[in-house]
Formats: structure tokens, sequence, C-alpha cells
């Protein structure tokens, strides 16, 4: 075993997945896609973030229903000097993370806007984490996460430049299934104040 390589392997599965999803023409075939491929990751991958022991009993990831109503298209506005967020990360010690732009499309349907953020270090990359009202009951307590390009996940643009957030596609980080991992929880001002039914949910959900 390679620990490294099988790294290398998983976020090369990741990327190319996210590939198919941002070319697909129908939205709910590729979060069908998405469900199936990391259903067989989390089961057989060692880079799975269930514990080995836990692997051999995994019986999948309860989702909500695709919801069409919860994929937008939305503008960027630009934030200037903000101040850098800071996350501890276990081994990788603190994580910076700088504001760089807010949502401007949400607020209608979810309550709020969120604030994407720029992981900084060698490369960067853009990082969406958010919390709503489902957490501590129907999806993790934590939050979870919905852009991380760092690993690949990222649903891209559309033909107007919009960027699409289709929380069909959000997850809880790694921490939800396993102490091995500590993980850069939401910042209190990307909390959503109403429910977002759409996505992964809790394994006791």
């Amino acid at each position: 075993m390679n620990p490294l390589a099988d790294l290398w392997d998983w976020r090369r599965r990741i990327a190319d997945l996210y590939s198919a999803i941002r070319t697909a023409p129908d939205p709910a075939a590729a979060w069908r896609q998405w469900r199936e491929v990391r259903e067989e990751l989390f089961r057989m991958h060692p880079q799975s973030p269930f514990d080995a022991a836990d692997r051999a009993s995994y019986k999948g990831i309860p989702c909500f229903p695709y919801d069409p109503a919860l994929r937008f298209h939305v503008r960027l506005d630009p934030i200037a000097d903000a101040a850098d967020d800071e996350a501890v990360a276990g081994e990788d010690g603190i994580v910076r993370m700088r504001p760089f732009a807010r949502t401007d499309g949400l607020f209608a349907a979810l309550g709020g806007e969120l604030t994407l953020y720029w992981i900084i270090g060698y490369g960067g990359g853009a990082f969406l984490p958010f919390a709503d009202a489902t957490n501590g009951g129907d999806t993790y307590h934590a939050g979870r996460y919905l852009l991380d390009t760092i690993k690949g996940v990222d649903l891209g643009t559309d033909a107007g430049g919009r960027v699409v957030l289709d929380f069909n596609f959000s997850y809880p980080p790694s921490c939800a299934y396993s102490q091995r991992w500590v993980c850069p929880l939401p910042p209190a001002t990307n909390r959503l104040p109403r429910a977002v039914r759409a996505g992964e949910r809790s394994a006791a959900a």
C-alpha cells in the first residue's frame, strides 16, 4: 500500500467525476452518477473517509431526493481587503481561508447569501462550506461542503459566467465519518437560516 498514491488516485477519480457532472445535460442524472461513484469509493477505496472496520458494514449514505429548485446559478460580488479566517485541520495545522466573494442569487430561496473562501497555500483553491437549519438533525451537526476545488469538487459556471451552486451535491466533511479526520468547518457567517433539504444526510437521519 502507498497512501499517497492512493490519495492521488482518489483525487483523480473525484476530479473525473466532477468533470462529467459539469458536462452532463441532465443535472438529476449527473446527481445519480455522483451518488453511485461516491458510494463505490466510500465502500472500496483505501482513501475512504470511513475506517476500514466500518467499511465492512457500510450500507451507503442516505440522501434527500433530488430537488431542482435547489440548483442555482449565481453572480459573485467581490470582497476586497477581508481579513483571513483560520481553521484547525489536524496534521495540516492551521488552514488560512481568505474571503474573496459573496454570492448574489440565494437570498430569495434560502434566506441568505454565502461567502466563498480561497484556501491560502501552494496553488490554493476555492472553498464553500455552509451550515443550515438541518444541521444536527437531518445532516451533520457542523455543516457541509459544496465546493472544494483543491480536491476537484467544482460544479463550474454557466454560459453567462454565473457560478453553479447545486445543493443536491452537498456533503459533510470527512470528520463526520471518523475521528481520524479534522476538517475546516463553516464560519458562523456562512450559516443559512432556512433548511436546505438536499444532498447527503446523516447516517442516522
